[in-house]
């Protein structure tokens, strides 16, 4: 487990009517602050990687589909500095994932249908000074390989 990386198990309820999640409360030990709330997509088998923040941590999850969320420490400080970490996470396994800034962090979609991925970041997107930094996901120099594994 990466230093400073949180999860929590989530869990549907279910009625006659339907099912509800909650993704984060203001009471839960995870919870930071929030500065906004959105949601990207990755389609089966594209992979969304590397990037990272330096303020911002990242509270990601997936609500609908299933991906690889995969996390990277490069933190010179870090006692799990160079360390990779998988998540297999959404419909049959609901996590939040909370991201610290510095943390490298992609996914890829690995079910039959698009992943729906849910993020409540501490900041908000300054798009004339975006506090993201990306690396390309195959050749950016961190020693994952995305292509599936077979048992």
């Amino acid at each position: 487990m990466i230093e400073g990386v949180k999860i929590k198990k989530l869990k549907w309820i279910a009625d006659e009517r339907g099912r509800l999640m909650e993704i984060l409360r203001g009471s839960d030990q995870i919870f930071r602050n929030f500065a906004q709330v959105y949601i990207t997509t990755a389609y089966p088998g594209v992979v969304k990687a590397w990037h990272y923040h330096k303020k911002q941590t990242d509270s990601i999850a997936i609500i609908k589909g299933m991906a690889k969320l995969v996390l990277y420490d490069s933190r010179d400080d870090s006692p799990t500095k160079g360390e990779i970490m998988e998540v297999f996470a959404g419909d049959f396994n609901p996590l939040l994932v909370q991201v610290p800034p510095f943390v490298l962090h992609g996914f890829k979609g690995i079910g039959e249908s698009e992943a729906i991925f849910m993020n409540i970041p501490t900041e908000e997107y300054n798009p004339q000074q975006p506090d993201e930094y990306r690396l390309d996901p195959h050749n950016g120099g961190i020693p994952y390989d995305w292509n599936r594994r077979d048992g």
